[in-house]
């Protein structure tokens, strides 16, 4: 059982970054919802949510988030959305030390949402099943429930079809050039690939060639986006990820991601990180389950 959480009590919980090692657009659905298929690849590095029990059941964020409304913050929504689910008088503060990039494709707000959905679940005892968590998490955004589930995996669907995929180890640099790409725009533009013909986990993993469908538009459309490829092109195959402006290879070492890092160019940011098959998340859940908090 986890320790007792009193009003002044603040946790840390980690929300981890993702990365799309491949996504194509396969179709759209009749309400007009692009159908995908992809990977998550989830890293051991992103942000932190820190949390607080609030007996008057008041829903708070704590400091500010560059152009983002506290109300239109996907960590209060998550965290009012298991509120009036489980039907808790209970409340939270929540703080989030941002580290992965708005805008990136990296899904950061999905996984702070995701973070808050999974530590208030135990903060505040309210006992929700990972399927009802991950429904939650759907409600808020497409790449939600693959950080509530905790498991790098095959996607379908709109992204909520989860296949847990046992990826071989490696190491990534993941690359910001600073550019915040609007999602909405990319899936209207007229010259996105709607139709890739459909892929299956064992012609992925035996390594048939695969894209991100987006990045020819954001190349086109974000010429940072497009000089960064280039240069991190020298390293391996680089590839955007999701429908953002972050970016990344693969490599097979700390070492040498290390190296491509001090390499960086004025101008970017550029962080080491590794590939896991579990979210950081579920140790944390455990370690608190286990009664460290």
């Amino acid at each position: 059982m986890g320790l007792s959480v009193t009003a002044d009590a603040w946790s840390a919980w980690p929300a981890p970054a993702k990365l799309n090692l491949f996504l194509h657009i396969v179709g759209r659905r009749a309400d007009g919802y692009h159908l995908l298929q992809t990977v998550f690849q989830l890293l051991d590095w992103g942000d932190a949510v820190r949390l607080r029990v609030r007996e008057d059941g008041a829903i708070r964020r704590i400091g500010s988030l560059a152009g983002v409304a506290p109300d239109a913050d996907l960590a209060v929504r998550a965290a009012r959305a298991l509120q009036a689910a489980a039907g808790t008088t209970l409340g939270a503060d929540i703080a989030i030390d941002k580290r992965i990039p708005m805008g990136g494709g990296l899904g950061g707000g999905s996984s702070d949402a995701a973070t808050t959905l999974v530590a208030l679940d135990a903060l505040w005892r309210t006992g929700l099943a990972e399927d009802d968590l991950a429904g939650l998490g759907l409600g808020l955004g497409a790449d939600v429930p693959v950080f509530v589930r905790g498991r790098s995996a095959w996607a379908e669907g709109v992204g909520e079809r989860l296949t847990p995929l046992d990826l071989p180890e490696r190491w990534y640099v993941v690359v910001d050039p600073g550019a915040t790409v609007p999602t909405a725009g990319l899936f209207a533009a007229p010259e996105l690939t709607r139709d890739a013909p459909r892929l299956t986990i064992p012609r992925f993993l035996a390594g048939e060639p695969t894209n991100n469908a987006f990045e020819p538009v954001v190349r086109g459309r974000f010429p940072a986006v497009a000089m960064a490829l280039d240069w991190l092109g020298a390293y391996g195959a680089a590839r955007l990820s999701g429908s953002g402006g972050c970016l990344f290879v693969a490599v097979d070492t700390r070492e040498t991601a290390a190296g491509i890092v001090d390499n960086c160019p004025p101008g970017l940011r550029a962080h080491v990180a590794r590939g896991v098959a579990e979210s950081p998340l579920l140790a944390r859940l455990d370690e608190w389950r286990a009664g460290v908090g």
